[in-house]
This record gives structure tokens, sequence and C-alpha cells, in this order.
């Protein structure tokens, strides 16, 4: 068992995001989270890498709980995850490389090890003729390559993904989740928040989380 949400609250100000909500994510799985915009997806992916904590309720996250976890064990816990942006989030004064290479360089890895990490995932992610280029030389879909190489460098036990095709078209969005779902046969959990349905549709054999009233919920999609 990776994440749990036990019957959790969770406001903005006078907007009520989730009431009594639970869910159990297990090792390996591959869960898209589903619901309308501004109904509390990334909310919920925020609660799991604790940049949000509930109202009311428990999130636990492999040994860490919401409810007693120390500030100064967070950035622990997050060199767990990797974290995937609509945006990107990459930085425009550095090369390809580099931007891949940043979980690495806060993680203090040797030099020799960086490259060879890098030059690794830029080859599985298709990358290796773009380490030397510019981010704003790239396509979008090209972008969200090297982001996602990013966020899976330092071999993440749990990749998130929030909204990671929105500023794609519908090929490359395509491609993106293919990758996505070939890094979870890699054995990485692997949560993808989306209101593509025809992305859904087309990888409708991994499990499916709705948001709706506030509660968090197992779902069979008809199309």
């Amino acid at each position: 068992m990776i994440i749990t949400f036990n019957n959790i609250n969770f406001s903005y100000s006078t907007k009520e995001i989730f009431n009594s909500a639970s869910l159990v994510i297990n090792n390996g799985e591959f869960v898209f989270l589903v619901g309308e915009s501004g109904i509390g997806k990334t909310t919920l992916l925020k609660l799991i890498y604790f940049d949000a904590k509930p109202k009311s309720g428990d999130v636990n996250f492999d040994d860490y709980s919401s409810v007693n976890i120390d500030r100064s064990e967070i950035p622990i816990l997050r060199r767990k995850i990797g974290i995937v942006f609509q945006d990107f989030k990459l930085l425009n004064d550095r090369n390809i490389f580099e931007n891949i290479a940043i979980p690495l360089y806060i993680a203090s890895v040797r030099k020799d090890q960086i490259k060879k990490k890098v030059f690794d995932i830029a080859s599985k992610l298709g990358l290796m003729e773009y380490v030397n280029e510019m981010p704003y030389d790239l396509s979008g879909g090209e972008q969200q390559r090297v982001a996602i190489a990013r966020a899976i460098i330092t071999e993440p036990v749990l990749l998130l993904a929030d909204e990671p095709t929105g500023n794609l078209d519908p090929f490359v969005a395509l491609d993106i989740v293919k990758l996505l779902n070939d890094i979870n046969k890699t054995g990485t959990t692997v949560m993808m928040a989306t209101h593509n349905f025809d992305i859904v549709k087309k990888f409708s054999d991994n499990r499916i989380i709705q948001i709706k009233n506030k509660q968090l919920f197992d779902v069979r999609l008809k199309f």
C-alpha cells in the first residue's frame, strides 16, 4: 500500500473541496484522476506530496502521515515522488541536460554519475539529440518529455502528472500517456489528473478515480 486518504476534509476559504473522502492506491497502479475543472484534482495531488494539509482526516504516503509529519521530513518524502505539470516548468536559462539533471544537482550526486544518468534517461525517452538545446527551441511534446525525464531521473516510487497533456495536440498527448504507461510498467506507481476523456477511453484498462460530490469514487466510465 502506498497512499491512503482516510476521511479527508479540505477547504479553500469558504469553498469545500473534500468531505470525508477516502481512497487507497496500491504499489504499481496506474490511476487516472478525473473530474471537471476546479473540482479538486490538483488539490488531491498536493495533499499527496504534502504541499497542502487536510483540515481533518489523514493522508498517508509510504511511512509518512499528514497527522504527525515534521516539516523537516517533507523534502525527504518528496525525493520519492516525481511531479509533472501541464506547463512543463522548465528553466529557459539552462539547456536540456541541465534541466533533466536538476534533481541530481540538488541531491549532490557526483558529476560523472549525473552525466551517466542523464544520458541514460535521455536515450530512453528519445531526447539524446536535444541535450544541448534550450527548452524554447523544442516543441511542446518534446518539452513535456524533458519534464518527465526530470521527474523520473531519481527513480521515484510515485509519479504524479497534473494535466500533463493539457497544452498538447491530440497525437502528441497520446504519445505522452503511452510514455507514462511504459514508465508504470517498470514498477513506478503513476497517478495522472486529466479532464481528457478521449485519453482515458484509450487506456480504460487502467484504474479511474472520479472526484464527485466532494468524494472519491472508483468508476468504470461508459463511452
